[in-house]
C-alpha cells in the first residue's frame, strides 16, 4: 500500500514513496522553478513518474502552500507560485494516470504528526509550524479540519494585536508577525539595539552584517541572555494565541514544528506559562500537552502520501 507524497516548497520540491505505516521507502529532490508554473508542473510530473517506476502506488498526494479547495483539487491562491484558481489535480491526473489529491502544506505536515509523530494517541490536536511565517493544522475528532471552503486553519493569521504590525495577508496584527522566525529576528535586533543583555547579539550582527536564524539559534543553544529574551517574547505570543485556540477547539495537544521549534523546551516553557495566564476558566479547564514535532522535514511528504491513500480508501 505505497503512496507518493510531493511537497512543493519555495526552493525545492521533495518527493517520497511512503508505506502505510508512514515509513519512507524512496526519496527525490529537485529545485523549484517557482517563476514558471508550466515548468513546475513538468517537474512534479517527472518526479511522480520516477518514483512510480519502482513499483505500484495507490495514489499521489501533493502538498503546497496556499488556499486549496475542500475537494483537494484546485489551488485558489499560492503565495510563492503563480497559481490562481489552478486546477492542479485535474492536470496531474490527466498526465500521470493515478488518483491525485492536493493539500495545503501545513495541513499535510500536521496530519503526518497526528498519524505517525508527536500527535499520536490523541483525537484532537493543533499544530503550529514556526518558520519564516506561522503555519497551522487542526485535527478534530480524528479528522483533518479544512473548513467549508477548504481554506481553514490559517492560524498564522489569527489576529493577536488589533492595529498591530502589517502582515503580508493585507491585515494588521496577525500572529505571524509576533510568533514567527521573522518576528524572532525583529525581536533579537531590538534587544541588540538596547545594549545590556543584547551585547552578544549586537556583536554577532556586526560580525555577520545581519542577524539570521542560524546565528540567533546558536546563541539560544548557548543560553545567551539576549537571545533567550527574544525567544521568551516569541513564546509568550504563541502561548496567548494557544489559549484563544483552546477556548474554541479544546485540543488535547499542541504540537510545535518548524525551525524555531528546534529550541525545544526553551520555547515550550514560555508558551506554557503564557497559555496558563490567558486560559479561560483556568483551574477548571483541562490543560493540553505542549510538545515538539517529531517528523521535521519529512512531515510534508509523509502527510501528503497518507492523505492520498486515505482518499482512495474512502472514495474507491
Amino acid at each position: 500500500m505505497h503512496a507518493i507524497g510531493i511537497d512543493i516548497g519555495g526552493t525545492k520540491i521533495a518527493g517520497a514513496v511512503v508505506d502505510e505505516l508512514g515509513a519512507i521507502v524512496r526519496t527525490e529532490r529537485v529545485p523549484t522553478p517557482a517563476g514558471d508554473s508550466a515548468a513546475l508542473e513538468d517537474a512534479v510530473v517527472d518526479m511522480i513518474r520516477r518514483l512510480s517506476a519502482t513499483g505500484p502506488v495507490t495514489a499521489v498526494g501533493v502538498a503546497a502552500a496556499g488556499f486549496i479547495d475542500a475537494a483537494q483539487s484546485t489551488v485558489y491562491y499560492a503565495p510563492n507560485i503563480d497559481w490562481r484558481n489552478e486546477p492542479f489535480r485535474e492536470k496531474l491526473e490527466a498526465r500521470v494516470g493515478s488518483a491525485v489529491i492536493v493539500e495545503n502544506d501545513a495541513n499535510a505536515a500536521g496530519w503526518a504528526e497526528f498519524r505517525f509523530g508527536a500527535g499520536r494517541m490523541v483525537s484532537d490536536m493543533v499544530m503550529l509550524t514556526i518558520g519564516t511565517g506561522v503555519g497551522g493544522a487542526i485535527v478534530a475528532g480524528d479528522r483533518l479540519f479544512r473548513g467549508g471552503f477548504g481554506a481553514g486553519a490559517e492560524l498564522g493569521h489569527l489576529r493577536v494585536v488589533p492595529g498591530g504590525i502589517a502582515c503580508g495577508c493585507g491585515q494588521h496584527g496577525c500572529l505571524e508577525q509576533y510568533g514567527s522566525g521573522r518576528a524572532l529576528m525583529r525581536m533579537a535586533n531590538e534587544i541588540a539595539d538596547a545594549g545590556g543583555i543584547g551585547q552578544a547579539l549586537a556583536r554577532a550582527r556586526d560580525e555577520h552584517g545581519a542577524l539570521d536564524g542560524a546565528t540567533v539559534g546558536g546563541l539560544i543553544a548557548a543560553h545567551d541572555p539576549g537571545a533567550l529574551a527574544a525567544l521568551r517574547q516569541l513564546g509568550r505570543w504563541l502561548g496567548e494565541a494557544a489559549a484563544s485556540l483552546s477556548a474554541v477547539l479544546d485540543p488535547q495537544r499542541f504540537v510545535f514544528g518548524g525551525g524555531v521549534a528546534a529550541a525545544g523546551e526553551l520555547l515550550l516553557a514560555p508558551v506554557r506559562e503564557a497559555f496558563l495566564e490567558h486560559l479561560p476558566a483556568r483551574g477548571y479547564h483541562p490543560e493540553p500537552d505542549f510538545v515538539i514535532a517529531e517528523l521535521v522535514n519529512d512531515a510534508g511528504v509523509v502527510g501528503a502520501a497518507d492523505l492520498a491513500r486515505l482518499w482512495v480508501e474512502e472514495h474507491g
